[in-house]
């Protein structure tokens, strides 16, 4: 109790001070440079800039090709340039304690850069360098293959990864853009991608026509502007994210996907549904509160029915995936011991049952709302989080606007609004239920079923 009422008022003291920073959509300046969508928010943090972006060049990009290419390329942007190998780069960061990472997601590449603002010239100019001319060097796509490999050969040992590959490949139908691979198809991918196929991939989608980058911290527009439009001028290409309409659900398996992993003294659990909803749609946002009242932190009623009062798990929750750009998912999950996986399944169902049919109340609903907002203002407390906040806001459709609008929204449910969105997009009893570890012998499988 001590520690949850430090983190209330952790969050309502920030809560309280950023409040103070009324309108940020004003401070954020929109403008398009080199074919790039481009977003500057001067903070009062002296000589500091990071750089958050993204093009569309995620794991959904493979389609019906090879799955593995998306990553592969996303690893191949650290190895090197057509001009400079990675440790010339590297070196170059290190002497002015700059960074640059990328990151492959389900439909975007993300790139994350933090630097001094004298150096911000230097920077781009590397970031642009590695998105425009990677190396393609045989000898670093054969180790980035072999890291991958091994990557991918880790995951199918891990309990967590398991149950996630099955919940997803159970709820989202072939053609759906959050439908991954296997492990297994993941690994065969790997190792018949060839560098031909890489740098046709690097072609189709890497490109201005629908990126984004926000520029946080001691910036002004008139620099990042020129920067960003001398380093990609001349740079074309890129395609759109994937926003398709709902593709139809599969049937839910009504039996628990089983999934064995020998040696594991702990088994994984996924309990979950596709919600049809969209981040923006209407009664997403309910959702997401009702869903944060339900399994957020050490507040949530399955962390205080599931672990605290019946003391079957240190590990249970509930959230929402998938849904910035297409319709995601809604899930449960939690880590139980062999021994107290029944019990522990049929509390958690229990827990969730209740809050279904009988709702939220007033005051879980006015506690969980100062988490959020709360909790919300912390995340911009740093440059990298206000870049952030832009970029998911810009990429889910919203305007600027939104970041203003967002404390206000949460503030404004209403706990009918919340309790509709529950009953209306969600149905516990038809979930799929995914289990993945090792299981005592009267629950083992007679195989491995994948969906």
């Amino acid at each position: 109790m001590i520690r949850s009422k430090g983190i209330l008022l952790a969050f309502t003291l920030a809560a309280l001070s950023l409040q103070a920073q009324a309108d940020m959509a004003k401070h954020a300046e929109h403008t398009s440079a080199a074919g790039i969508d481009l977003v500057t928010y001067h903070t009062e943090v002296k000589d500091v800039i990071d750089i958050v972006g993204y093009l569309p060049a995620g794991e959904a990009m493979a389609g019906t090709g090879n799955a593995a290419l998306p990553t592969l390329m996303g690893m191949m942007l650290e190895r090197g340039t057509r001009t400079q190998d990675q440790f010339a780069i590297a070196r170059q960061l290190e002497e002015v304690g700059a960074e640059i990472t990328f990151n492959v997601g389900m439909q975007s590449l993300q790139f994350d850069a933090k630097c001094l603002a004298k150096d911000l010239p230097l920077v781009m100019r590397l970031l642009a360098a590695q998105l425009r001319d990677p190396a393609f060097l045989p000898g670093e796509f054969a180790k980035v293959k072999e890291q991958f490999t091994g990557m991918l050969q880790n995951s199918t040992r891990s309990t967590e990864a398991r149950a996630r590959e099955a919940l997803g490949r159970a709820l989202y139908p072939a053609g759906h853009p959050n439908r991954r691979a296997t492990i297994e198809e993941m690994l065969a991918a790997v190792k018949s991608a060839t560098l031909k196929d890489l740098q046709a991939f690097h072609v189709k989608y890497y490109g201005p026509a629908h990126m984004t980058i926000a520029l946080v911290g001691d910036v002004s527009m008139s620099a990042s502007a020129a920067e960003v439009a001398k380093e990609f001028a001349g740079w074309s290409g890129g395609e759109d994210f994937l926003r398709t309409e709902s593709v139809a659900a599969p049937a839910a398996p009504t039996d628990p996907i089983l999934v064995p992993i020998p040696a594991k003294t702990s088994v994984s659990v996924l309990l979950g549904q596709r919600t049809l909803l969209r981040y923006r749609d209407p009664d997403a946002l309910a959702l997401r509160v009702g869903t944060a009242i339900a399994g957020r932190g050490f507040t949530g009623r399955l962390t205080t029915n599931v672990r605290d009062k019946q003391g079957l798990t240190y590990d249970i929750g509930a959230g929402l995936a998938d849904d910035n750009l297409v319709d995601g998912m809604w899930f449960m999950d939690a880590s139980f011991a062999p021994a107290l996986l029944e019990r522990g399944i049929a509390a958690g169902r229990g827990t969730l049952q209740a809050w279904w049919q009988d709702g939220v109340t007033e005051k879980e609903l006015a506690a969980c709302k100062q988490g959020l907002i709360g909790g919300y203002y912390v995340g911009l407390s740093t440059n990298a989080g206000v870049g952030h906040a832009i970029v998911n806001a810009l990429q889910r459709g919203y305007e600027l606007t939104w970041l203003d609008e967002y404390p206000r929204a949460v503030q404004a449910l209403t706990r009918e609004q919340v309790n509709a969105a529950i009953s209306r997009h969600l149905t516990p009893a038809t979930m799929v239920l995914v289990e993945a570890g090792t299981f005592l012998p009267a629950a083992a499988p007679a195989s491995a079923p994948t969906p």
